[in-house]
Formats: C-alpha cells, sequence, structure tokens
C-alpha cells in the first residue's frame, strides 16, 4: 500500500488541488473542533474495455484516473468510524457491531461496516476514526464513484492498524465482498482493482482468488489523443435490477452447462446448444453470453495492439467493443425506461464529431451515466463544444492516466 507525496501525485494541477486540500482540512476542523492527522485518496477508475467480463472471471483492461476521493482523518480510540462525505450527512459505524444491517443496503453506512466487517473476518485489525471526504469522481458516471469510497476505507484502516502492510489486490477484494454482501450491488472486481492498484492495468479474473494482473505501458499522448468521458447526466435511480440482469443472464448460461461462471465453458458450447438455451433462457441471455466471449478476445486483441504500437487496431478495437455492448450485451439503454436513451445520443453525436477518426463506446455498466471517447487532439476543441451543446458545460471530461491507486498523501 503507498505513500505519496501530494507535489508528485497532483503534479498535473498543483493550485487546483492545493485549494481542494485546504478546504477539506478547514472542514474537518469544522466538524470535529481539531487538526486531522493524515491525508488519503484513491482514484476512480476507466474501463478501457471487457465491459460486463469481471463478474463471469473474464478479462479486462482498465486504468485509474486523476479525479478521486480524498479524505483528511484522524485515529480515535473509541472504535467508532465518525464519515462525513461533503454534501451528504455523517456516517457513523460502531466496529463492534459488524453484522449486516438490512436498513442500510444501499447507503455509504452499509460500504463502511462492510469493509471493517471483512478486514476482521480476515484477521487484519479495524478501529475507529473521524473523515471527512471530498470527490470530484462524477457519481453515477462509470468511473466508479463507490469503488474509489471502498478503497479509500480501505486504506484508511490499513495505514491506521495495519501497518499498511494489506496488498493493493487484497484492499480491492475486500472492497467487492462490501458491495456484494453489505452494499446489495452483485459488481465484479474491475472497479476496486483499478481503484485500488493505479495505472494502465490489464486483469485476468479466471482465479478471483489470485487476479493476473499486468501492468500496461501505454501513453495515449503519444498518440495525439486525449481521453473523454462524456456524462450524459442519465437518471440512475432503480438501475440495480438492470445491471444486476446482466452476470445474473450470464451465470444461468453457464448453469445449463453445469458451471458457475461463463469462463468455465466455451463459445461454441453455447452456440451448439443455443435452440436449447433460447428456450429455456431466452435470447438476450444468449446474446449476453456470446458478448462475453468475444469481449475476451478484444481484450487481449487491445493488448497486442498496445504492444506493438499499433494504435490503429487499437481504435478499431474499442469499436469493436461498443457496438457488441450496444447490439449483444444490451447495456446502452433501460428496458425499464425506454424514453431515457442519453448514451445512445451520445454515441450519434460522437461518431459525427469524430467523422471516422477515434473510437467511441459505451463506459462502464451502461444503461445510463456516461460514454467514453478517443478523441484526435486536433478535433478536442471542436468535439467537446459539439458535445457539451447537447449534455451541457462541463459534460465532456478530459482525463489523464493516474499511475498511483488507493494512497496516503504526504502534504
Amino acid at each position: 500500500m503507498s505513500t505519496v507525496r501530494f507535489s508528485s501525485l497532483y503534479s498535473d494541477n498543483l493550485h487546483y488541488h492545493n485549494q481542494r486540500y485546504s478546504k477539506l482540512k478547514a472542514r474537518f476542523e469544522k466538524h470535529f473542533r481539531l487538526s486531522p492527522d493524515e491525508f488519503f485518496s484513491a482514484s476512480g477508475r476507466t474501463e478501457v474495455i471487457g465491459n460486463h467480463t469481471d463478474h463471469n472471471h473474464g478479462k479486462v483492461m482498465a486504468a485509474a484516473v486523476n479525479l478521486d476521493v480524498i479524505a483528511a482523518v484522524s485515529k480515535t480510540s473509541d472504535g467508532i468510524i465518525t464519515l462525513k462525505s461533503e454534501g451528504y450527512p455523517f456516517n457513523t459505524v460502531d466496529t463492534s457491531d459488524l453484522s449486516v444491517h438490512s436498513e442500510e443496503t444501499s447507503h455509504s453506512n452499509s460500504l463502511i461496516r462492510g469493509m471493517c466487517a471483512r478486514f476482521s473476518q480476515l484477521g487484519y485489525n479495524v478501529g475507529g476514526f473521524n473523515a471527512v471526504t471530498s470527490s470530484d469522481v462524477l457519481k453515477g458516471s462509470g468511473l466508479s464513484s463507490s469503488a474509489a469510497f471502498e478503497v479509500l476505507v480501505g486504506t484508511i484502516l490499513n495505514h491506521l492498524y495495519n501497518d499498511g502492510k494489506i496488498s493493493d489486490v487484497e484492499i480491492a477484494k475486500i472492497a467487492q465482498y462490501s458491495e456484494n454482501v453489505y452494499f446489495g450491488k452483485p459488481s465484479g472486481l474491475m472497479d476496486q482493482m483499478a481503484s485500488s492498484v493505479g495505472g494502465f492495468i490489464k486483469i485476468d479474473f479466471e482465479d478471483t482468488e489470485k487476479p493476473i494482473i499486468e501492468a500496461i505501458d501505454f501513453d495515449i499522448d503519444e498518440y495525439e489523443h486525449a481521453l473523454c468521458i462524456i456524462d450524459t447526466k442519465g437518471n440512475h435511480a432503480d438501475l440495480t435490477p438492470e445491471y444486476a440482469a446482466i452476470p445474473s443472464e450470464m451465470k444461468a448460461v453457464a448453469e445449463f452447462f453445469g458451471k458457475k461462471v461463463l469462463r468455465e465453458i466455451t463459445k461454441d458450447d453455447v452456440i451448439g446448444k443455443a435452440n436449447d438455451l433460447r428456450s429455456k433462457l431466452g435470447d438476450r441471455a444468449v446474446l449476453r453470453a456470446l458478448h462475453f466471449f468475444d469481449e475476451n478476445e478484444r481484450v487481449e486483441s487491445l493488448t497486442d495492439s498496445i504492444k506493438s504500437g499499433d494504435f490503429n487496431s487499437f481504435l478499431n478495437t474499442i469499436k469493436l467493443s461498443g457496438n457488441s455492448s450496444y447490439k449483444y450485451l444490451q447495456n446502452v439503454f433501460a428496458s425499464s425506461a425506454p424514453e431515457e436513451q442519453g448514451l445512445s445520443l451520445a454515441l450519434y453525436l460522437a461518431d459525427g464529431l469524430l467523422n471516422g477518426e477515434g473510437a467511441a463506446r459505451v463506459h462502464g455498466g451502461g444503461f445510463a451515466g456516461t460514454i467514453q471517447a478517443f478523441v484526435p487532439k486536433g478535433k478536442l476543441s471542436s468535439f467537446k463544444e459539439g458535445i457539451e451543446s447537447v449534455f451541457g458545460e462541463g459534460s465532456c471530461h478530459v482525463l489523464n492516466i493516474r499511475h498511483v491507486g488507493g494512497t496516503k498523501v504526504i502534504l
């Protein structure tokens, strides 16, 4: 678990982040009547490719980004965690009670309690602290604000009570447990892993206890392109059933063959039994399973493209991934709210503005939220203007890759 100097972590925009941390410190002093002892940060993440494959033990490529959630913290001796996120009520968790509280489902308290519970189950130490947090990771953006929050809490517990000895990978797995069991969202492991580990990484989840993580040396600036995330400001209310249906349907296909996840079977298995699967599970489940297998292959193709320096092939693979998510995975709009199709509109606009260059695809879980675009720098200004003319000022975010995950920050 890393410790990094403030000036190194935020070298791209020191003035902005100095203001953020100054305000954070002032808020802590206002709420707790003392100065914080330590500061922490955990990054948002962008999924580069591998859309909805992690929960079925697939392959992904993801990267930490230069948007983060930060915390000012002081250790306490009473076993009580009191955390105030900017714009939200206080969260209070007594670490002497780490049972599941059903009334906390889908609320931040459950994530804190779940992190502590899993720490304790694995034999790690937990304890109290006071904290205030601030985030510029867009909520509901596909940049995984919830994973960043979980990793932040895990990073704080790691440094305050475990001498920073717990690995980034272990923190990510604990965070997934918290989100699945306590928060009630059946997420995969990609979000937490990218936020915790940092950098540009390829992850193979065939063995989720020992995921294979490969750091990828990739600098998009070398190819004169920018990474953009477009926030369509979609409504995320009641979308958990839409998200949950994807892993559920994929696993149902695996269960047809007596297996738990799709990684344990092959595309040929599915095609060979497609007629029976259609009758039992419906066409969408079959299509989503086929997307899974092809997306795994695209992760390998993208890796080869990066390593060989073939950026045109990189862009083409991103386009193929987006096309598959749109047509086969079908997570670009919610079937429960067909009148809301902001992602589809954003993809249409992006394709027109790029005019055959760059690439755009649905980003993250889908259904609402964001798309991702790789934009030639010569078109960046007109692209941003065109997108924001429809989705509003500030809806097109130009991001950089962050090479540090969850970390203690030395001011």
